[in-house]
């Protein structure tokens, strides 16, 4: 049932692309009048050089472990080496090896291949949770003088590569897709004037490529602390650490962080506490 309290009609701005029409929902759903600018696009960029290193260097059983960090990146690295690994040979190469999942979204994919998985990564699922994660089972998965497979996920992992080099492990990092704006910028360039006039009571992310693309089209459009000062008024809501840590880079106050980092829980709970919090911004 729609919750009639929650946002009370306060104006909120999702940047979300591939569940833009679930989260438009769950915002109304909650009491909010949605503004959904999607932000990007995931493209494909495979089957490229280090996929097919990847694949080669597979099936000669160079790699102690993989780790996969996304769902849709396990499924597109599966497509992308087809042609020179069929699905078989690629899941039984896995198999002899220690695949570390980050989450459930690439352990619901690998179960359908039917491969098994040595380490699940809990929430909220960042660079720091899978060094813990390795480092309390680094007997099941050795990283010392073990090559590494990282299947990245738009874009690089250095806090990762660099805490895996630590540990004794060479890394080979696989970009699968890569993210890149949306084909129509003008939902993301009307959110951004929005956001300068001040019309936005509360902001959501998602993801850090959100929070990245925004200002890049912020400062391509001269309006980057016309905007910043409407993410200053505004309530802020992140996912996760990851985005708020990315939020905060560019100079912006995350005022709440979802307690799971899911599209549900953030939503939810940014119609809960965002009257309160919008008062105490205002009143500030």
């Amino acid at each position: 049932m729609p919750n009639a309290n929650g946002f009370a009609g306060l104006r909120v701005l999702s940047l979300e692309s591939r569940r833009s029409k679930e989260i438009a929902q769950l915002i109304s759903n909650n009491g909010g009048r949605p503004m959904v600018a999607p932000s990007t696009r995931e493209v494909p960029s495979g089957p490229n050089a280090e996929e097919l290193f990847f694949a080669e260097k597979l099936l000669r059983g160079e790699f102690g472990a993989v780790i996969f960090l996304t769902g849709v990146g396990t499924r597109h690295l599966a497509q992308a080496i087809e042609t020179v690994c069929p699905r078989e040979q690629f899941v039984a190469a896995l198999s002899r090896l220690k695949v570390v999942a980050r989450g459930p979204k690439p352990v619901a994919v690998l179960r359908e291949f039917g491969v098994p998985i040595a380490l699940t990564v809990p929430e909220p699922n960042t660079w720091r949770e899978i060094l813990k994660a390795l480092d309390d089972h680094r007997a099941d998965v050795p990283l010392a003088s073990t090559a590494v497979a990282v299947q990245e996920y738009g874009i690089p992992s250095p806090d990762l590569y660099a805490g895996l080099t630590e540990r004794g492990a060479r890394v080979f990092p696989v970009p699968v897709y890569k993210w890149q704006p949306p084909e129509d910028t003008g939902p993301l360039r009307e959110a951004i004037a929005a956001l300068s006039r001040g019309e936005i009571d509360v902001a959501i992310f998602t993801s850090s490529v959100q929070v990245h693309h925004l200002f890049q089209f912020a400062a391509e459009m001269k309006m980057q602390q016309e905007m910043l000062r409407g993410l200053h008024r505004a309530v802020v809501a992140s996912i996760g650490p990851t985005t708020s840590e990315t939020l905060r880079e560019h100079g912006v106050q995350v005022d709440l962080e979802a307690s799971h980092p899911k599209m549900g829980f953030l939503v939810k709970e940014a119609a809960e506490k965002s009257g309160e919090l919008s008062q105490r911004k205002r009143a500030g």
